[in-house]
């Protein structure tokens, strides 16, 4: 059993919210990326998270956070785009881009940023919870 399990638990959701919004970092930078229509376009990154189970000992009950368990990609045939000017066309002048959705991407973004602030919020209310349990005890 961990000494500050809140704090564990908290933190596991920091690390995978990073994982998260680096993912969307990288969907974001690449939503643009041109390919040759014979190769595979961009495929964009999806992180699956899972829930940790907690201590059943643990007389607090606090959960054990949350880990990113896997990536899944996105499709790798993409979005084709007619584009003869382009030096990646095909004889046909089509090339490839990936199918990412920037308002989505945003969105995810959002989400990320957001939950990652909330879970600093625990971390900071529990330390200050703490200080002042150690205030009171005198120690």
């Amino acid at each position: 059993m961990a000494d500050f399990p809140i704090l564990e638990t908290a933190g596991s959701a920091l690390h995978t919210n990073r994982v998260w919004m680096d993912a969307v970092a990288d969907n974001i930078a690449n939503i643009n990326t041109i390919r040759p229509y014979n190769e595979k376009a961009f495929e964009g990154r999806f992180i699956v998270a899972q829930s940790v189970r907690g201590d059943n000992n643990d007389p607090i009950g606090v959960g054990g956070g949350v880990q990113p368990v896997a990536v899944l990609f996105g499709n790798p045939a993409g979005r084709t785009k007619y584009d003869p000017g382009n030096p990646m066309a095909n004889k046909d002048g089509m090339v490839r881009y990936p199918d990412i959705d920037l308002g989505d991407q945003m969105v995810q973004l959002m989400m990320g940023q957001r939950a990652y602030q909330i879970n600093l919020a625990v971390i900071d209310r529990a330390r200050d919870a703490y200080l002042q349990a150690l205030n009171i005890t005198g120690r």
